[in-house]
């Protein structure tokens, strides 16, 4: 078994929200598609580069640079068994021989020391218990001079393809405020909090791209509303609803995604930083 100090996240992602995502992977590919674009166009992975994806998941991103270090080879990690097992029969079916995944927890895994050329990861870097500790066994796996690119949302009131929909599941109710300090989807959302974090892991030259690409949440209206009711984040605001209720609640969001719609399909905005940095 590998070495897990991150349980709580642990249990969430080899656990209900893992097989979550693996039940809605298509939908997530294609939502994250814009960012996906970005990712790469920072990470400039080179044909022979050593590529290690954080928070792989089921693998697209990993696959995706496999493809570009054709010469070289991409490694995923992540803390999902599910998603490490629908990862690795993707990328049998695509032929790739360069590709390999494990179960593994970044912060704390023994990697090879100074093995990776490049380190990236969509948004798999924003769960670590201790930030500081896994950018710093990062940047002790990463060659010197190699790159880190990696993507975080920036804060919630900034990002409308969940603010809208959790505004619309509501219905008017005083909800928490989403947590930005802790480890989560905006556990990495303050961008003076990440360049303290990567100068005392280690890594020099850090740069933040403030970037927005939009969330593509599908064709139509209400399989926009479906996709947003099953996000992680969202889909607790109906667990306490009665059935009138929660049919309120799909409703006031089918129409909260219809106002978002164009001609080719719901979209929404997302702001992220592009974070790159040099070991």
């Amino acid at each position: 078994m590998p070495k897990i100090v991150n349980v709580e996240q642990a249990a969430s992602w080899d656990g209900p929200s893992g097989e979550a995502w693996v039940a809605r992977e298509v939908f997530q590919n294609a939502a994250l598609a814009a960012h996906t674009e970005c990712l790469f166009g920072a990470a400039a992975v080179q044909p022979t580069d050593r590529v290690l994806d954080v928070g792989c998941g089921t693998g697209d991103t990993t696959r995706a640079a496999a493809q570009r270090a054709f010469d070289g080879e991409a490694h995923g990690v992540d803390l999902s068994t599910a998603m490490l097992a629908r990862a690795r029969e993707a990328a049998a079916a695509d032929g790739l021989t360069n590709v390999t995944f494990e179960h593994a927890d970044a912060q704390v895994h023994p990697f090879a020391e100074a093995h990776f050329d490049t380190v990236i990861s969509r948004f798999g870097v924003m769960f670590f218990a201790d930030p500081v500790a896994a950018f710093a066994n990062l940047a002790r796996a990463t060659q010197p001079g190699g790159r880190l690119a990696v993507m975080t949302w920036q804060p919630f009131d900034r990002n409308e393809w969940i603010a809208v929909p959790r505004a619309a599941l509501g219905l008017g109710r005083e909800l928490p405020p989403i947590p930005e300090d802790v480890p989560g989807p905006f556990g990495l959302a303050d961008a003076d909090h990440i360049r303290v974090v990567l100068a005392d892991a280690g890594w020099s030259q850090v740069q933040l791209d403030d970037a927005q690409a939009p969330y593509d949440y599908g064709v139509e209206p209400e399989s926009a509303a479906r996709h947003a009711s099953e996000i992680g984040v969202l889909r607790s605001l109906l667990d306490d609803l009665d059935d009138a209720q929660t049919a309120r609640a799909f409703d006031a969001l089918t129409t909260a995604m219809a106002d978002h719609a164009t001609s080719d399909g719901v979209h929404l905005d997302s702001r992220i930083w592009v974070v790159t940095a040099v070991r």
